[in-house]
């Protein structure tokens, strides 16, 4: 790489840490290219990134962000998965990292708050944004769904009445 490709690069990556809800550092210990794509494929499918940067860039990109903390965490060959989603991408890598053992999660961050193992573990147990949405507005349907079946109740049977006496006074 030679000096713009990196400005560009710090640039990208300082761009990234500004406007994710978190990120997750992992390591990447001899993963074949196969295991990188479907790593990157489930990433993309579920509205997360992953990339893998030069410790030293992505150091420099860290600055004035509110990841500073991840520097003491980029050692040796890491990757970086990010989603402005808060689960997305350690949900993704938390399942990656079970069917594989060349990918292992270091830690990550959220804001400005560190997370170690543990802590990445227990927020890809977290429902994602869209499961609370759809959480949420099934709470709001539920009770609109239950009046328009009450109120269509009575109808309903008016209605047989008045049809088993029109088939009595037929018969």
């Amino acid at each position: 790489m030679d000096r713009s490709q990196k400005t560009a690069a710090v640039a990208e990556l300082n761009d990234t840490f500004s406007k994710v809800g978190v990120v997750v550092v992992t390591r990447n210990l001899g993963m074949t290219v196969a295991q990188s794509t479907d790593l990157r494929n489930r990433m993309r499918d579920a509205g997360a990134s992953y990339r893998v940067s030069k410790n030293k860039l992505a150091r420099i990109a860290l600055d004035g962000t509110d990841y500073g903390s991840l520097s003491d965490m980029l050692t040796g060959p890491v990757g970086l998965a990010s989603s402005t989603d808060p689960v997305a991408a350690a949900k993704v890598a938390v399942d990656f990292a079970k069917t594989t053992d060349k990918f292992e999660i270091v830690g990550g961050a959220m804001g400005a708050t560190a997370l170690d193992l543990a802590g990445v573990q227990a927020l890809a147990t977290l429902p994602s944004l869209d499961e609370l949405r759809a959480k949420l507005v099934g709470l709001i349907v539920a009770p609109a769904t239950k009046i328009a079946t009450i109120t269509q109740a009575p109808a309903a049977q008016i209605a047989r009445v008045l049809s088993a006496y029109a088939e009595k006074e037929a018969a």
